[in-house]
């Protein structure tokens, strides 16, 4: 059995990201799922002055400890202003200052999802193209917009992007 860490990337209580994420890892097979909520691993905001005062604060430890255990990661970002959403960024920054390869290697399934019809694909873009160099190994992305018409919690409305996120699911599979 593989560990699959699942999250959104973001701080609301009703994230539609966290219930993409928790949904495409619940269509892994002979995996278990720990689905983390961002919310319980609350920061303050990054500075170098706070962390020279307190050393890396023990959340951002945990969570890093999370991946650590992962065999592989299911992240779907939210987009808040054509960027990442500030909780994960700061969660980012904080984890960064224990090891700069935050994803360490782990095969991820990276994904946006918004309300819009754009479906997050600016910060979707962004973290594909940096996830490298911080040690993401991104085997497949997708991208989900117009959320509350197309996902059910059964799974997708759109038939093109059903069709589209199980291919991606499949090659996520294969991977890990």
């Amino acid at each position: 059995m593989k560990k699959v860490l699942a999250f959104g990337g973001s701080n609301s209580s009703t994230s539609i990201n966290k219930k993409l994420a928790s949904y495409v890892a619940s269509q892994l097979e002979d995996a278990t799922v720990n689905v983390a909520d961002l919310n319980d691993f609350e920061l303050p905001l990054y500075s170098p002055d706070l962390e020279k005062e307190i050393g890396v604060h023990e959340n951002a430890v945990k969570f890093s400890k999370l991946i650590e255990e992962s065999d592989a990661i299911v992240l779907s970002l939210a987009e808040y202003n054509g960027s990442y959403t500030a909780a994960f960024k700061n969660l980012f920054d904080w984890m960064s200052r224990i090891n700069q390869k935050v994803w360490k290697d782990k095969p991820m399934m990276l994904m946006a999802a918004s309300p819009g019809g754009r479906g997050g694909a600016n910060v979707l873009k962004t973290t594909k193209d940096l996830m490298p160099y911080f040690g993401g190994n991104v085997i497949a992305d997708f991208s989900l917009p117009i959320f509350h018409e197309n996902f059910r919690e059964e799974g997708i409305v759109d038939e093109a992007k059903a069709k589209e996120l199980k291919e991606k699911i499949q090659i996520f599979q294969e991977a890990i």
